[in-house]
């Protein structure tokens, strides 16, 4: 674990280190964002002005050669939802943070001249803020080219592009891959706009010179990463379906489950879903010269990354994930894979989260600001938001801006969030999750579709309503585990069926931490993290009366099976109870 707490005062440019207080000194990832913001941010603050604060802290195993655990997890108070966020990102900067000996970053004030920027260089034994020079205004492909050149290639970085420097609410943060691609996002809450407000343009991170992270019992450490690789290499969903295919493997097969929502959730089926699947993208790999099975971060073993190519072969984003296709793809009506990929890059070149910005436009296209469909226009808008037109700033602050804005009444957000690429009505174990997450609608918070669609951890009917809230009330504590611990949110797969590989996960925490955690600590700890954010929420304003899904999800029937959300909000209620 990290060795002492980076505090970066914004309003003074000053960077100090400080000791590991003994409350922090076993948390990681999610559970010591959420724990710094709780103690440190006042829950009514503005998430834009000088009172919040953004963290960023890799997980508990993160730096080690644990099987797929180099994430990073930033967290403030959201703009875009108003609670507390956590977004994860996977990249090389975590593993390079982790190694620095950096336990948390902490970033608070705000420069005296607004609209200035700066970044922040860390190496061993040091931390130096500078302006950010030529970097300001520029997008996230420029910013890592010019940075590795600058600053020495293989740096992490850590960057927002012009939405968040011009504080727009559905802002994410860059992460760098080993390519120096920048789209590996902790896109979700609008956290590169709190980034923004602190004029910290990037975050460049050189781990030359640099010793192992400390871990206190290595012998139970290596027989954990053994166990859990062996799992994850064994399982067909992590050794076999997302490295063939990625996670856009899941279109064609929510598509034939009827929850892939379509055209702004007024169906659960995409004629068009062919077109944009994982698939598609397997067979460009062979025929255009991309990629599949691509890691995002050394040592992990899941690869379920890409590397999409325009059609001379020439290079053109990395990753088109399954929320990305169906965001810009289905959401939107549009079947067109390049069309879908030139509006991921723009997301990553500009710093937008592509689930939120796949959500907005297709509020917009229920507006009539385009048509359903129309890749080309819809390409053009997104330019926008990067050129800061009025247009550009209503789609750049997310899709309940934008619905707001344009009289629509179908608009899929919880806490003013846009929701995933599962449709609640079809898929109701997730749409409590949507309900009931301490971060509006937000999949990653509780995978029930693991066990409703894919039968991983047992099987449950996506069409019924009954046990749902016990069910995603386990998937939220696991989740927000194995965020702290650092690990990607795809272990959970082969630990949920492979009791070994469980024990592995467990192991390699213990190994680090020196504890002695037991699955009934898995499952209390999970609990007991969550609710720190919930706590916050409440001091925010946050009531049950919050944790519901929009009002049309419970009459307006979904095509295929015609179902409507019919969770009694007394589940709903019981969940964080």
């Amino acid at each position: 674990m990290g060795k002492f707490i980076l505090r970066v005062n914004m309003s003074d440019l000053s960077v100090k280190k400080e000791d590991v207080p003994e409350k922090y000194r076993l948390l990681g990832g999610r559970v010591l964002t959420s724990t710094v913001v709780a103690d440190e941010v006042n829950p009514a603050c503005h998430p834009l002005g000088p009172n919040n604060k953004i963290v960023f802290a890799p997980g508990i195993v993160t730096g080690t050669n644990a099987p797929s655990s180099g994430r990073l997890s930033v967290g403030a108070k959201s703009p875009l939802t108003g609670t507390i966020k956590e977004a994860n990102a996977g990249g090389i900067p975590a593993q390079k943070l982790a190694r620095l000996g950096i336990h948390a970053l902490i970033v608070e004030g705000e420069p005296k001249e607004k609209g200035k920027f700066f970044v922040l260089k860390l190496a061993q034994d040091t931390a130096i803020l500078e302006e950010a020079g030529e970097l300001a205004g520029k997008g996230m492909y420029d910013s890592n080219e010019i940075i590795w050149k600058k600053y020495g290639e293989g740096v992490g970085v850590i960057g927002i592009g012009p939405a968040g420097e011009m504080l727009m609410c559905n802002a994410g943060v860059s992460c760098n891959d080993p390519e120096n691609g920048p789209g590996r996002y902790a896109g979700r809450g609008g956290l590169g706009a709190v980034m923004g407000s602190k004029g910290l343009k990037a975050i460049i991170i050189d781990q030359k010179g640099t010793g192992d992270v400390v871990i206190a019992n290595r012998d139970l450490f290596k027989q954990g990463q053994q166990k859990l690789a062996k799992a994850l290499q064994e399982h067909a969903v992590t050794g076999q379906a997302l490295p063939a295919y990625g996670t856009a493997v899941l279109v064609n097969i929510l598509n034939e489950a009827g929850g892939l929502p379509t055209r702004n959730f007024s169906s659960g089926r995409f004629e068009g879903a062919g077109k944009i699947s994982g698939e598609v993208i397997n067979e460009w790999s062979k025929t255009r010269g991309g990629k599949v099975g691509h890691a995002c971060h050394p040592g992990c073993v899941i690869k379920c990354s890409n590397v999409v190519t325009n059609p001379d072969g020439s290079y053109h984003c990395s990753p088109v994930e399954y929320e990305t296709a169906w965001s810009l793809g289905a959401n939107c009506g549009i079947d067109n894979m390049d069309d879908v990929a030139e509006m991921n890059r723009i997301c990553n070149d500009v710093g937008l989260d592509t689930i939120e910005a796949g959500a907005t436009l297709g509020v917009a296209m229920e507006a009539g600001i385009l048509s359903f469909g129309d890749g080309k226009k819809a390409i053009e808008l997104l330019k926008e938001v990067g050129q800061g037109t009025p247009m550009g700033r209503i789609i750049g602050n997310g899709a309940a801006f934008t619905g707001r804005a344009m009289g629509v009444t179908r608009v899929p957000v919880v806490k003013g969030q846009a929701m995933p690429a599962y449709d609640p009505r079809a898929v109701k174990g997730i749409g409590v999750t949507y309900a009931t997450s301490t971060m509006g609608a937000d999949h990653t918070a509780g995978y029930t579709v693991a066990t409703e669609i894919l039968s991983v951890g047992g099987k449950a009917d996506p069409l019924d309503a009954a046990e749902k809230g016990a069910l995603a009330k386990g998937f939220q504590s696991a989740t927000i585990f194995i965020d702290s611990a650092g690990y990607c949110l795809f272990i959970a797969f082969a630990i949920l069926d492979i009791p070994e590989g469980f024990q592995g996960m467990l192991d390699t925490v213990n190994g680090v931490l020196g504890t002695e955690y037991t699955a009934d600590d898995f499952n209390r700890l999970g609990a007991e993290w969550l609710a720190v954010e919930r706590k916050f929420n409440e001091a925010a304003g946050f009531t049950n009366k919050d944790d519901r899904l929009p009002e049309f999800m419970y009459y307006e029937k979904l095509p295929p099976h015609n179902q409507v959300f019919d969770v009694d909000d007394e589940v709903l209620d019981s969940v964080h109870s």
